[in-house]
């Protein structure tokens, strides 16, 4: 009696599908990846950004179901020049002093053509939050890769920056991501109707 119980259980564990396999893993490396901040006032500059990481995750095969979490170390600004890079970390620009990371964080998928999604979330920098949108596009064949890139362009006032005081002085953030699939079944194609 006890071993047809035992089997009848065995069985059925196997028939479900553990949750690992059920949604696609996506992983995204620095490898033909950027994080930028571009500075556009009296003074142009632009630095990478080092040191950041980012993840792409799913809760279901679904590509709407994506989530995306990005953290860029703000002290990693790098623009090949020494006077820049102390600027760029300045109490007047990035602050890193006083606000190490820089964030986006999704929290709506949207499908704006076949192979092409609009990632809605948050933008933090210096402790200002902003709606933002990234865009996300998986590749057509298999879609075991896709790309992410978005320019965060913003006024200094928005976020506290003081830069040389004009009106104009403007910024931006561009962020080109690759992810590539590490596991899990391929992500679901649906037809795209506007």
């Amino acid at each position: 009696m006890r071993l047809p119980f035992l089997g009848l259980v065995a069985a059925a564990l196997l028939c479900l599908p553990s949750s690992a396999q059920q949604v696609p893993v996506f992983q995204v490396t620095p490898v033909q990846a950027s994080v930028r901040f571009n500075v556009r006032s009296s003074r142009p500059m632009t630095g990478n950004f080092q040191k950041w990481n980012a993840t792409l995750t799913f809760a279901s095969r679904e590509p709407t179901s994506a989530a995306l979490d990005i953290e860029i170390q703000a002290a990693s600004v790098h623009s090949m020049n020494g006077k820049n890079d102390d600027k760029l970390k300045s109490a007047d620009l990035l602050n890193v002093a006083q606000n190490s990371a820089i964030s986006f964080k999704s929290n709506k998928v949207v499908q704006t053509a076949k192979t092409t999604y609009d990632l809605v979330g948050t933008f933090t920098m210096r402790g200002v939050s902003k709606p933002v949108t990234l865009s996300l596009v998986v590749a057509d064949q298999g879609g075991g890769s896709g790309y992410i890139q978005g320019i965060v362009p913003f006024d200094y006032k928005e976020y506290g920056m003081t830069g040389s005081g004009r009106s104009d002085d403007r910024g931006e953030v561009d962020i080109n991501l690759k992810a590539e699939q590490v596991s899990g079944p391929a992500l679901l194609r649906k037809p795209f109707r506007q």
